[in-house]
């Protein structure tokens, strides 16, 4: 540890197809934190391209990594620690953040800690920018999470930190992997998260009453089905002759039909655990949608990120490896990374 009171960690974060770099003090608050985005290098796929990803990767991780410290005005002596998403993701992206987290841990003598992404998503809520006020409040235990990306969809009991149970998750496709097929559909471009949303607030959501699968008896989510029925929604209008599809609210009904099973589920199992608070993390808790939801809701204080901390970055890679810095849960060189890597066999 520094001299300092304040820990200092450095994160790194290349899981899919964002490559970031970040010095987080004390689990919380944000130094710097530094994205190098390849949206527009993936629009042309259509979705990201793995092999593109991981070249991009090694193209960005050392200017990433030299910015986020230079923003944040340290040397490698003012940190404590270099944590890196160690999986779930992309194996080639994996691997070029890791090997450099590696390669200054070697160099500097830092120790090195690796962070699951999605509990780097989960601590995402306990953020705060250098610039802003420490919140008067944190998330309590118990919490239910809620975790929604392009990858991943799950309900998560918090017991204590670094205590996961995965309730439940997506049995097929995940929320924003259901919002890019279904843009795709409806001829919006990608990433389909914020074009249905765009063009959802121009629909009704009335008109194309989408099915909710609600599993009974689980806290799975299945999105297949309503994913379905809006190709053959668009197949019978097509059918019919419609020249032009109503976009607008086929978005504005398959947004309403996601988010409302998403809703429902979160706020019935954070009743029957007793939760003392609510989080919503991951790249679709952008959606505004969603975010209105639940904040509309008053029987759970709620905490979601703000919208910068959504998707992929470093700095929620750096709140979480705080946690395991102070629980001393250190990795060493031969860490490698996990493509699959459930956030319930993450172990203490």
């Amino acid at each position: 540890m520094t001299n300092n009171e304040q820990i200092r960690i450095l994160g790194i974060e290349t899981s899919c197809d964002e490559t970031s770099a970040a010095v987080v003090e004390d689990g919380c608050r944000i130094i710097s934190n530094i994205v190098a985005s390849q949206i527009d290098i993936h629009k042309k796929y259509g979705g990201v391209f793995p092999e593109v990803a991981s070249r991009q990767h090694v193209l960005s991780i050392s200017p990433v990594i030299e910015e986020a410290m230079q923003k944040a005005h340290m040397s490698y002596d003012d940190l404590d620690a270099i944590a890196v998403t160690r999986g779930p993701g992309l194996a080639g992206s994996l691997v070029v953040g890791m090997n450099a987290a590696k390669g200054l841990s070697l160099t500097t003598g830092l120790p090195l800690i690796g962070v699951n992404h999605l509990e780097g998503h989960i601590y995402s809520a306990w953020l705060y920018g250098s610039e802003d006020k420490p919140p008067l409040t944190q998330p309590d235990f118990p919490a239910v999470a809620l975790l929604v990306s392009g990858g991943h969809s799950e309900i998560i009991l918090i017991q204590s930190h670094l205590h996961y149970e995965r309730l439940g998750g997506t049995l097929d496709d995940a929320a924003g992997e259901a919002f890019d097929k279904v843009a795709r559909l409806i001829g919006l471009e990608y990433p389909g998260g914020p074009s249905i949303q765009k063009a959802a607030v121009f629909g009704d959501p009335n008109r194309f009453r989408f099915p909710k699968s609600k599993l009974e008896g689980t806290w799975d989510f299945s999105f297949s089905g309503v994913k379905t029925a809006v190709l053959r929604k668009v197949r019978e209008l097509q059918t019919e002759g419609m020249e032009e599809l109503p976009v607008s609210d086929l978005a504005a009904g398959f947004q309403s039909a996601v988010t409302g099973i998403l809703y429902e589920k979160t706020m019935d199992a954070a009743r029957l655990y007793n939760a003392r608070c609510i989080i919503i993390a991951g790249g679709v808790s952008a959606n505004k949608a969603l975010r209105e939801l639940f904040e509309n809701q008053s029987d759970f204080p709620l905490f979601i990120p703000k919208l910068s901390l959504c998707t992929d970055n470093a700095a929620m890679v750096g709140a979480a490896g705080y946690q395991r810095f102070i629980a001393n849960k250190f990795d060493d060189l031969a860490m490698d990374v996990f493509p699959t890597w459930p956030l319930s066999r993450v172990s203490l």
